[in-house]
C-alpha cells in the first residue's frame, strides 16, 4: 500500500486533482523520507523472490538455435506464439507448457537437426518470401541494389549442395517484356552476384548449402518526379513483386560445407573404430552449449544421449547417429527451459545467491535473448562472475557484441509497443508499408543509437535528432532528406519530433482505426514511460465515444471526451489520462501534424493532474523532463521485469530504487542500468522454493532417457 502511495506522490497523481495539494518540494520530501524507511525495513530481510520454472519463449528457442547450430528459422512458422504478461513474453508464470507445444517442439526438432546435418535424403521443401505491398514498392528499397525499384531481399537456408527452383509472382499484370513504358526487367542476384536467367518467372539454379541472400527486384527505367504522392498511391502497380518462392532440394550432390556443420562436427573420424569416440565428443560440445553448463565428454549425462546416436548410427551410419543425437539434445528440457536448482544446503524461503553458471544464463538471456557464449560459460565455470569488476567487464563485452541487438527487437519492441504496428491499419491513406517500416526503424534508431552509444535513458524523451528518410521525412514535414534510406537528422530545440512522444510509430498504435484517442496516448504515457498504473474503466461504463444523435455539427474527438469524463465514475482516470493525451493532438492518427482535427482548431490545451499548464506536445515534454527521476525509475521496473522474467513486487521496489541511485551518479547512461539491474538483489539471488511446490522430475534433470 505505501509502496502505491509513493507511486502516486512521485507521478503528481496524489493528491487527487481539484483537492488542496501541498508545495512540489514538500510532496518529494516526504515521498523521500518514506522511500527511505521502505528500503530500511526490506534491507534487513531481502527478497529476491522466485518464479515458475522458466520456457524459453519462442524468440529465445530460435536465437538459441542460432547461436548454437549457426542456423537461422523462422520459428513463427515450427512453434504457437506466446502469451505476454505486464507487456513482455517472457514472462516466466505465463509461458505454459501444453501437449501442442510438446509437438511442436518434437517436430522441430527433428526438421532443425535433418537441416543442419545435411541430410541427403530430404524431400523437397517450399518456402515463401513475401515483398512489401503497395506504394512501398514505387521507388528504391534500402538493402536493395543501386539502380532497381520495389522487390524483396531476404536469407534462405540452402540444406545441400543441389539444384533449387525459384519462382517469382509479380502481380496479375507484370510483363517482363513489351509493356507501353517498354521493357520491364528483373534484377536477381545471389550474394550481390546478379543471375542470368531466361524466364525471370521460373528458373533452376544450382545452389551451395548454407545461407545465401537472395535479392530480386525491378530495374529503375524511368522516375516520374513531381507527380503528387497522394495520387501516385492511389495507382495500383500491377507489377509489383508480391513474393518470392525458392523449392528444393533436387538432384543433391551433398551435404556441402556449412557454418552449422562446422559448428556440429567439430571432429572427424579417420576410421570405423574412431566414431563412437568422436560422437561422444560432438555430443558433450553440443549439450555443455545447450545446456548452458560444462560438460565433459565423460559426464555421466551423456550416457543419456548416447544411445540416440547408437540408433541413428544403426540406421544411416556416423552423421545420421549425430543427426539423432542432436534432435534428442533439442527436446531435452535442460534445453528448453532455464532451469536452477535450488540448494539443499539451505532452509526453505531463505534466500541465497545464485551459482555463477546460473548468473551467466541469466546474464545472456537478458542481453541477448540467447545462450551464453563459451568465453561466458567459460568465466562463470571458475567462478569469475562472482568478482564484481569481472562482472561488469562481462556486461559491456555482452552489450557491444551484436547479439545485443535483442534489446532493440525484444525489450524496447515491446515496451514501446513496435510489434503492434504489423498490426495497425489505420483508416488513412497517407499509411502503407513504406511508412510503417520507417515508423518502425525510426524508434528503433533512437534506441539502439541510446544503447550503443551508452546515453542517458531520459533522451528518450527529448532527444535532439532522429532517425529519418525521405518519405519520413515529407510525412512530418521536414525538409531537406532524400533517398530511401534512415539516417540521422538533428532536430531544432523547438521541434515537436524531439524524443518518443513525435514518433509515427507510437502515434499511431496509441491512436485507433479511423481517430486518435487522447485516453490510449495518456494511458501509455502513465505506464510506459511514468510506471504509474491506470485501471480499467469500471463495469457497465459505456466507454465507446461515438457522435450524439441531433447534434448539428460534428463534434472533435476532445468534445466528446469531455462530455464522457463529466460523469463522476469516469472522472477519476479521464482527469488524469485526458489531459496528457489532449497535449498531443496536434498529432493526427498516424503522426501527421495539424492543426485543424476536421470539426475546428485543435485545442491542446489543458491541465495535468499535479496542476501544471500545458499547451502542445512541448509542454507536456517538459512537464515529463521535471519529472525525470520518474521516467527513469519506470525505464528501471520495465528493464528489471524483462531481466527477470517475472512480475515485479512490492518487496522489488528498493532494488529499483538503488537501480536509479546509482544510474543517476553516471547521468542515467545505459550501461549503467543494465549494470544496476545485474548486481541487484533479485537478479542475483533467489528464495529456496517450499517443499510443496512441484519439482523436476528425474528424466527433466537428464537421469533417465
Amino acid at each position: 500500500m505505501w509502496e502505491k502511495v509513493v507511486r502516486k506522490m512521485r507521478t503528481g497523481m496524489m493528491p487527487p486533482p481539484g483537492e488542496p495539494r501541498p508545495a512540489r518540494g514538500q510532496i518529494d520530501a516526504f515521498s523521500t523520507q518514506l522511500e527511505g524507511r521502505l528500503d530500511a525495513s526490506l534491507h534487513a530481510r531481502p527478497n529476491p523472490g522466485s518464479k515458475s520454472l522458466h520456457r524459453l519463449n519462442r524468440t529465445e528457442y530460435a536465437n538459441a538455435i542460432r547461436d548454437l547450430l549457426a542456423f537461422d528459422l523462422d520459428v513463427t512458422t515450427m512453434l504457437p506464439a506466446d502469451d505476454s504478461a505486464e507487456g513482455f513474453d517472457n514472462i516466466a508464470d505465463v509461458l505454459s507448457v501444453s501437449p501442442t507445444l510438446v509437438q511442436s517442439q518434437v517436430a522441430a526438432a527433428m526438421k532443425i537437426s535433418r537441416a543442419v546435418t545435411g541430410e541427403t535424403g530430404m524431400v523437397p521443401v517450399l518456402a515463401r518470401y513475401d515483398g512489401p505491398g503497395g506504394a512501398a514498392q514505387s521507388g528504391h528499397l534500402e538493402g536493395l541494389p543501386i539502380g532497381t525499384r520495389g522487390g524483396v531481399r531476404f536469407t534462405h537456408y540452402f540444406p545441400l549442395d543441389a539444384e533449387y527452383e525459384f519462382r517469382v509472382s509479380a502481380g496479375a499484370g507484370f510483363r517482363f517484356a513489351g509493356t507501353e513504358a517498354g521493357p520491364v526487367r528483373l534484377d536477381i542476384a545471389i550474394n550481390g552476384e546478379p543471375v542470368k536467367v531466361d524466364d525471370p518467372r521460373r528458373f533452376r539454379l544450382r545452389m551451395k548449402a548454407g545461407p545465401q541472400t537472395v535479392t530480386v527486384a525491378f530495374v529503375e527505367q524511368r522516375r516520374a518526379i513531381g507527380v503528387d504522392d497522394l495520387y501516385a498511391r492511389s495507382v495500383a502497380r500491377p507489377d509489383n513483386v508480391e513474393n518470392v518462392t525458392i523449392q528444393g532440394p533436387f538432384d543433391a550432390t551433398g551435404a556441402g560445407d556449412t557454418p552449422s556443420r562446422r559448428a556440429i562436427f567439430i571432429c572427424r573420424p579417420d576410421k570405423p573404430a574412431d566414431e563412437a569416440a568422436c560422437a561422444r565428443r560432438i555430443i558433450s560440445h553440443l549439450s555443455a552449449r545447450a545446456f548452458r553448463k560444462p560438460l565433459s565428454a565423460q559426464d555421466p549425462s551423456i550416457d543419456v544421449l548416447m544411445p540416440f546416436y547408437e540408433a541413428g548410427h544403426r540406421e544411416g551410419g556416423f552423421e545420421a547417429g549425430i543427426q539423432q543425437a542432436l534432435a534428442r539434445i533439442l527436446v531435452d528440457p535442460r534445453f528448453l527451459h532455464r532451469i536452477e536448482a535450488d540448494r539443499t544446503d539451505v532452509s526453505e524461503g531463505e534466500a541465497y545467491r545464485v551459482s555463477d553458471v546460473e548468473l551467466a544464463s541469466r546474464l545472456s538471456f537478458f542481453l541477448w535473448s540467447s545462450i551464453p557464449d563459451e568465453t561466458l560459460i567459460s568465466i562463470a565455470a571458475r567462478g569469475g562472475l562472482s568478482k564484481p569488476k569481472v562482472l561488469e567487464r562481462e556486461v559491456r563485452r555482452m552489450l557491444a557484441d551484436p547479439r545485443s541487438r535483442a534489446l532493440v527487437d525484444n525489450f524496447a519492441g515491446q515496451w514501446l509497443r513496435l510489434r503492434e504496428l504489423a498490426n495497425a491499419q489505420p483508416e488513412d491513406r497517407a499509411f502503407d508499408d513504406a511508412l510503417r517500416l520507417a515508423f518502425e526503424q525510426e524508434t528503433q534508431m533512437l534506441f539502439a543509437s541510446i544503447v550503443n552509444e551508452d546515453r542517458s535513458i531520459v533522451e528518450l524523451l527529448d532527444a535532439d535528432y532522429t532517425f529519418l528518410n525521405e518519405r519520413l521525412a515529407k510525412h512530418y514535414g521536414i525538409e531537406g532528406v532524400r533517398g530511401t534510406f534512415m539516417r540521422r537528422v538533428s532536430l531544432p530545440a523547438d521541434s515537436p519530433r524531439r524524443g518518443l512522444l513525435g514518433q509515427g510509430s507510437i502515434l499511431t498504435v496509441t491512436s485507433v482505426g479511423n481517430r486518435t484517442s487522447p485516453v490510449i496516448r495518456g494511458a501509455w504515457v502513465l505506464e510506459s514511460l511514468l510506471g504509474a498504473h491506470v485501471p480499467q474503466p469500471p463495469p457497465g461504463v459505456e466507454a465507446d465515444l461515438k457522435e450524439v444523435p441531433g447534434e448539428s455539427k460534428p463534434m472533435s474527438v476532445r468534445e466528446r471526451l469531455e462530455m464522457h469524463r463529466a460523469a463522476p465514475s469516469c472522472a477519476a482516470c479521464h482527469q488524469i489520462m485526458d489531459p496528457i493525451g489532449f497535449a498531443m493532438e496536434n498529432f493526427d492518427l498516424v503522426g501527421r501534424w495539424r492543426d485543424t482535427d476536421g470539426s475546428g482548431p485543435v485545442n491542446a490545451k489543458d491541465t495535468l493532474a499535479d496542476g501544471t499548464p500545458v499547451n502542445g506536445v512541448n509542454d507536456l515534454r517538459r512537464a515529463l523532463l521535471t519529472r525525470s527521476e520518474v521516467f527513469v525509475t519506470g525505464a528501471s521496473e520495465k528493464l528489471l521485469t524483462y531481466a527477470l522474467g517475472r512480475r515485479l513486487e512490492y518487496y522489488d521496489q528498493p532494488a529499483v530504487r538503488r537501480i536509479v541511485t546509482e544510474a543517476s551518479r553516471d547521468d542515467n547512461r545505459f550501461t549503467s542500468l543494465v549494470i544496476g539491474v545485474v548486481n541487484s538483489v533479485p537478479f542475483q539471488m533467489k528464495v529456496r522454493r517450499p517443499a510443496e511446490e512441484p519439482r523436476l522430475t528425474a528424466a527433466a534433470e537428464g537421469k533417465q532417457p
